[in-house]
């Protein structure tokens, strides 16, 4: 299964790469001269709506890009994550240049400090001109680029909400820098570190200690991960971190899985659909995309009710139902539960009935509505 998983990606890759990916030159007044971009968007994106996309941002987008493309693409098909639009920055002719950056404080000069004023000041602005986007912003770098985009973070406003830093080749100062400025960050920051065990030596000893310093810090607005790897190379490292850091940023908006459902909503002590109703509220808070709730997650959190029997949840998930899937048998269906449950069973058989006009969804279809009324008036003789 996880072997059909990775070809499945390798196919996505092969068509977001060859197919789908514009290519877009940017004259830049910054840096004096073109630069190529390559730009993924959506399956559905469309001038004729409303929809925005967060962005992500792939600096060494020569090779970096079509990885994180088609990662983006697969997992956003199976809505764990949401549609977002992928730009990768072509460095393969400039990566010396772009990443200059001084020998004495580790900070950007000359080319390097350039180079970083073209993404905040011309490439950006470039993006949000032109495309339908969110403001919520992720930035993927490896190796010296992975360096490179932790110089965002530690400004005093932070240019990207999420980065991705793989196997990074650390200035010598950039720990300090980093640990300083995340252990203040105002703002939601999410920060996914990665390592292998076969990584270049010095990289892996920088990262233990950085990982060792951002654990530490005590910040409820660092949404940190840490992984390490056993076995890939430098070079291979993209390739196993890029689908781990998705998840890790995006877990909110992934549905209700059996670990959320085990450890989260069973364990409440308060209401599992406000849980709900808070879980949606975040994902539009953090991503600033207003999400439908899916029919996964209202089975989810009626299976719990069922499990706790907290009847009177029932009630408050119809309301719920109701307003998202008004035309659908939901709302009447949870109704019956609620009615059933508590021992109104006329007014269970009732509400059941009362869902024909509307259409099924999810599984819940007007038969098994009209079974339900049918049972309940066998045994109470309605």
């Amino acid at each position: 299964m996880h072997k059909l998983k990775l070809f499945v990606v390798l196919l996505l890759v092969i068509q977001t790469g060859f197919s789908q990916a514009k290519y877009k030159t940017i004259s830049s007044q910054i840096l004096g001269e073109d630069r190529e971009v390559k730009i993924l968007l959506p399956r559905g994106y469309s001038d004729q709506n409303e929809k925005a996309y967060p962005v992500i941002y792939v600096f060494d987008g020569d090779y970096l890009f079509e990885p994180v493309s088609g990662n983006v693409d697969y997992y956003a098909y199976w809505e764990d994550i949401p549609e977002s639009i992928v730009v990768g920055i072509n460095q393969v002719e400039s990566r010396d240049q772009d990443l200059f950056y001084s020998e004495q404080n580790s900070l950007p000069i000359d080319t390097g400090a350039d180079f970083f004023e073209f993404i905040g000041k011309e490439l950006i602005p470039f993006i949000e001109n032109n495309y339908k986007t969110e403001a919520f912003r992720v930035a993927v770098g490896h190796g010296e680029t992975a360096n490179l985009i932790n110089y965002y973070l530690i400004r005093s406003n932070p240019v990207f909400n999420a980065y991705v830093a793989i196997s990074p080749d650390l200035a010598s100062d950039m720990s300090t820098y980093l640990s300083e400025s995340l252990s203040k960050v105002q703002q939601k920051i999410f920060y996914y570190l990665a390592v292998s065990t076969d990584d270049v030596q010095h990289i892996m000893e920088d990262v233990k200690v950085l990982d060792g310093k951002l654990k530490a810090i005590d910040n409820n607005n660092l949404l940190y991960t840490f992984s390490e790897f056993q076995g890939p190379t430098h070079y291979a490292m993209p390739a196993h971190a890029i689908p781990k850091a998705l998840e890790s940023i995006f877990f909110v908006f992934q549905p209700i899985s059996k670990k959320e459902y085990t450890n989260s909503i069973l364990k409440l002590e308060s209401s599992p659909v406000e849980y709900l109703v808070q879980k949606y509220q975040e994902i539009n808070d953090m991503f600033g995309i207003k999400k439908q709730i899916l029919i996964n997650d209202f089975k989810a959190i009626a299976a719990a009710i069922n499990k706790k029997e907290k009847w009177e949840y029932y009630q408050d998930l119809s309301k719920l139902a109701r307003a998202n899937y008004p035309d659908t048998v939901l709302p009447k269906y949870y109704l019956g539960m609620y009615y059933e449950n508590i021992g109104e069973h006329k007014k269970a058989m009732k509400a059941y009935k009362s869902a024909y006009i509307f259409e099924e969804i999810g599984g819940v279809t007007k038969d098994l509505l009209l079974e339900k009324a049918d049972e309940i008036k066998a045994d109470f003789g309605y």
